[in-house]
């Protein structure tokens, strides 16, 4: 016997790509916007506790996942698929808005553009106007040379699940691509009206580079004081808390949406 929690899918065709959707659960709408390189797989600890409260939506950036490819991968691109997404849904009402990673930055460009069109975001590591970029000269080779061992790793996930199509130099040019769009990220929460919940790592890139994570706390810091009405927690944790923390998160938005 099925019960009202159990996910139910179906597809949506845009802009040249087939994104794969999920819809379960009870409660208050919610749609749930994974980043980069992750995956409906790799959140479905995460959506299995929302769903205890809320009526989760999750699915599949274009390139990861099941689904399609795309001939390039941008920003754009990826905000697109969440507008299909949302545009598709019929809800009883507008749904909390949760992202994680790249996912929160998506859905602060989707709020701030469509007025009306959610009733709160809820931000997980992401979406953070971080005073100074995170990839520059100083520290490109590295970063290549981690993206490129991490597109060798996932080959052994294509045709799964957890797949991730992208190139190691398609995620070189992402990252680029988000340090640019986060530093001016801060105009976009000005025109955002509905209650924010910012969820944060303390050490974000983990044992890696100081700087990073001071980098980091610095963003969410300068975010909360030109908007003290957005609520912030940080988890002791890394960029993977949405995996080791996801007991957190789940509480954190049950109690922020009750709220909303």
């Amino acid at each position: 016997m099925t019960s009202d929690r159990t996910p139910r899918h179906f597809t949506i065709h845009h802009d040249g790509v087939t994104i794969p959707v999920s819809r379960g659960g009870r409660g208050r709408p919610l749609v749930l916007c994974p980043g980069l390189h992750s995956t409906r797989a790799h959140l479905r600890e995460l959506a299995g506790l929302l769903r205890r409260d809320h009526d989760v939506v999750t699915f599949d950036l274009r390139g990861h996942g099941f689904a399609s490819a795309a001939g390039r991968y941008s920003f754009e691109g990826f905000l697109s698929d969440l507008g299909a997404v949302m545009a598709e849904l019929c809800l009883p009402e507008a749904p909390v808005l949760a992202g994680y990673s790249l996912g929160a930055d998506l859905a602060v460009h989707h709020a701030a553009a469509h007025p009306g069109s959610v009733s709160g975001l809820v931000l997980i590591d992401g979406a953070n106007p971080v005073p100074e970029p995170f990839v520059t000269e100083a520290v490109l080779p590295a970063f290549r040379a981690m993206w490129a061992d991490l597109a060798t790793r996932q080959e052994a996930e294509r045709g799964t699940a957890r797949q991730v199509l992208l190139t190691a130099e398609e995620t070189l040019d992402l990252n680029l691509e988000i340090d640019a769009i986060r530093s001016e990220i801060l105009d976009r929460y000005r025109r955002i009206d509905v209650p924010i919940s910012l969820i944060m790592s303390t050490s974000m890139a983990g044992d890696g580079p100081p700087s990073f994570n001071a980098n980091w706390r610095a963003g969410a810091e300068r975010l909360v004081r030109e908007h003290p009405h957005i609520a912030l927690t940080w988890l002791d944790a890394d960029h993977q808390l949405v995996f080791t923390h996801a007991q957190d998160i789940a509480r954190i938005v049950r109690d922020s949406t009750g709220r909303v």
